[in-house]
C-alpha cells in the first residue's frame, strides 16, 4: 500500500491542480468505491456536486479534500482511500475513459478528477471533520481522528513518540507500523529506517534506549524525505502522481526487496523473513536479532 511519501506526492498534485476549482458534476460508478458511504454512490454525488475544493490535506497515509470555506469540526470533506492501487488523476475533460475508472468529478476549468482503482480496495467517502483525539486540535476526517501525528507535521513530538514506543512490550517494527503511535510509516520505510539505525525489527521497544528509538524515528523521517524527493517508491504502474508518472525511489532502497543481495554497508546478504503477513528485510550482520529470536530459530535465517 502507498505510504506517506506516495500519498504526499498525490496531495501536492491535487493542491496544484484541483484546489480552488468547483465540482460541476460527479459520477461514481464503482460499487466498491462507494461501499463506505451509507447512502452509496448517489450520496457521494449529491454531497460533492457544486462544492468548491479549498484544500488538499494529509496525515500519515490518509488523504482528504476540504470543501467550500468551512473548515470547522462537522464540515464535509472528501476522504480518499487509495487502498492498494487507487490513483487520483487529473486529466482534460475530453480524455477517453480508462480501465478501472470508478469515479470522476468534472471541474469548472474543464478538467476531470478521476479515481482509478484496479484492485478496488480504495474508495471515496464524504465524511465530517473532527478534532484529533490526541488533543492537538488538528481537524481530521472523523474516521481518521485516532491517527497519530506523522514525522512531517509541525507539531510532531519525536521524543514523546519514542517514550510511547519504549513503554510497549512488543517488536519495534510492529510499533513503527502502528498508526496510532506514529503515522505514515509502512513496511518499506520501516525496513529502511531500521537498517539505517542498525536495529533488528524484532527488538522489543522497551529493550532499546530512548536515544536509539529517537534515532530510528529520525531515520524514518529522513528516508521518507529522500523518497519524497524521488517522487515516492513505485514497483509497478499502480503508484503514480496525478499526471500518471511513477516515482523512482525503489532504485535507492538499501534492504527492502533486496533479499540475497549484498548489504551496501557490510556486504552480508540481505535476508527476508515473514512478519505480520508481509516480508521484513534486514542485514543479519548490521541488525543482529535479539538473543531469544536467534535461539528460537536455531540461529538460521532464510532468504
Amino acid at each position: 500500500m502507498p505510504e506517506l511519501p506516495e500519498v504526499e506526492v498525490v496531495r501536492r498534485g491535487l493542491n496544484d491542480h484541483v484546489v480552488g476549482r468547483r465540482i460541476t458534476e460527479v459520477s461514481v460508478t464503482g460499487l466498491r468505491t462507494a461501499r463506505r458511504q451509507p447512502g452509496g454512490a448517489a450520496e457521494i454525488e449529491d454531497r460533492l456536486r457544486g462544492r468548491k475544493v479549498t484544500g488538499a490535506r494529509r496525515r500519515g497515509k490518509y488523504l482528504w479534500l476540504t470543501l467550500d470555506d468551512d473548515h470547522a469540526a462537522g464540515a464535509d470533506c472528501l476522504l480518499v482511500h487509495l487502498g492498494m492501487s487507487g490513483q487520483m488523476l487529473v486529466t482534460g475533460a475530453g480524455t477517453p475513459p480508462v480501465r478501472h475508472l470508478h469515479a470522476r468529478a468534472i471541474l469548472d476549468d474543464d478538467n476531470e478528477l478521476r479515481f482509478v482503482d484496479q484492485r478496488t480496495f480504495g474508495g471515496w467517502t464524504v465524511v465530517p471533520l473532527a478534532e484529533a483525539i490526541d488533543g492537538t486540535g488538528v481537524l481530521l476526517p472523523a474516521p481518521a481522528a485516532h491517527i497519530a501525528a506523522d514525522p512531517f507535521e509541525e507539531g510532531f513530538d519525536a521524543l514523546a513518540a519514542a517514550r510511547l514506543i519504549r513503554r510497549r512490550d512488543t517488536e519495534i517494527k510492529r510499533l513503527l507500523l502502528d498508526q496510532t503511535v506514529v503515522s505514515g510509516i509502512g513496511n518499506i520505510y520501516a525496513d529502511e529506517a531500521l537498517w539505517r539505525a542498525g536495529v533488528h525489527g524484532r527488538r522489543r521497544g522497551g529493550a532499546l534506549t530512548l536515544g536509539k528509538v529517537t534515532e530510528t524515528l529520525g531515520h524514518a523521517r529522513d528516508v521518507m524525505a529522500d523518497a519524497l524527493a524521488a517522487g515516492g517508491t513505485s514497483f509497478d504502474a499502480l503508484y503514480v502522481n496525478v499526471n500518471g508518472a511513477s516515482g523512482y525511489f525503489d532504485r535507492s532502497l538499501d534492504v527492502y526487496g533486496r533479499a540475497g543481495e549484498p548489504c551496501s554497508r557490510c556486504g552480508t546478504p540481505v535476508v527476508r523473513e515473514d512478519f505480520m503477513n508481509r516480508g521484513s528485510h534486514f542485514c543479519p550482520a548490521c541488525q543482529p536479532a535479539p538473543r531469544r529470536v536467534r535461539k528460537a530459530s536455531g540461529g538460521r535465517r532464510t532468504a
